[in-house]
């Protein structure tokens, strides 16, 4: 509603004219709302009322896929399809999720650990496309389309993975921890060396924290399984 003061209509009426059109125009909007005395609720219903038709022709005109494509502009996606131990699950991901955090609470696979969470510790190693690499460091959405392979997937028909063999019959794990994260970077290393030097076996296993101090264990389990293999 436009309210005009007379002491503003006369300071418009000193212009060069246009003042006074506008005190007329004014004057004439309050005697028509005095006239039809409109309430402001009755005022406030008819702009509602106005919304909503106008947004059901809008809806009408264009159709409803026309307004879903217009939601999607600039939204983010959230579902991600992962090959996880050779199975493809379809899994709710925001951008910002780790492979890590998808991994354990998304699809139960909690044998990979959450240490440090800042790519330093190694007990999150998973396998991706056969290189070891930290699930903590690793956005979920970044793995699309490439092969996840988790300590949960390393056992074939019942049978342990090579690594875990020689793991146990080295007595390798302490408390255990970092044990999932050791074997993976194992794994690892065999499939790409199978026949690793001491040296070079300890290199690879150097990404692997362990609390308890047992890399003399470990490292023996890992030129156990190379022989064995």
């Amino acid at each position: 509603m436009l309210e005009v003061s007379q002491q503003d209509a006369c300071e418009l009426d000193r212009g060069d004219g246009l003042g006074e059109v506008l005190a007329e125009e004014g004057r004439s909007l309050l005697s028509e709302t005095a006239r039809k005395r409109t309430s402001r609720r009755t005022f406030i219903k008819g702009v509602v009322a106005s919304g909503a038709a106008v947004s059901a022709a809008s809806y009408l005109f264009r159709g409803p896929s026309a307004g879903r494509a217009q939601a999607a502009v600039g939204a983010v996606e959230r579902m991600v399809t992962l090959n996880v131990n050779g199975q493809t699950r379809r899994v709710d991901a925001a951008p910002q999720d780790t492979l890590a955090f998808v991994l354990r609470y998304k699809l139960g696979l909690t044998g990979t650990k959450w240490g440090c969470d800042r790519g330093e510790c190694g007990a999150c190693t998973v396998l991706i496309d056969d290189v070891p690499e930290y699930s903590c460091s690793t956005l979920a959405h970044s793995v699309r389309g490439r092969a996840v392979t988790t300590v949960e997937g390393l056992a074939a028909n019942g049978e342990l993975h090579p690594v875990q063999k020689a793991f146990i019959a080295e007595l390798a794990p302490q408390c255990g921890f970092c044990t999932p994260g050791q074997v993976m970077s194992a794994a690892g290393l065999l499939k790409a060396n199978p026949k690793p030097t001491r040296d070079e076996a300890r290199l690879a296993m150097s990404g692997n924290l362990c609390r308890c101090g047992a890399y003399d264990h470990y490292l023996a389990a890992v030129m156990r399984a190379a022989r064995e293999a």
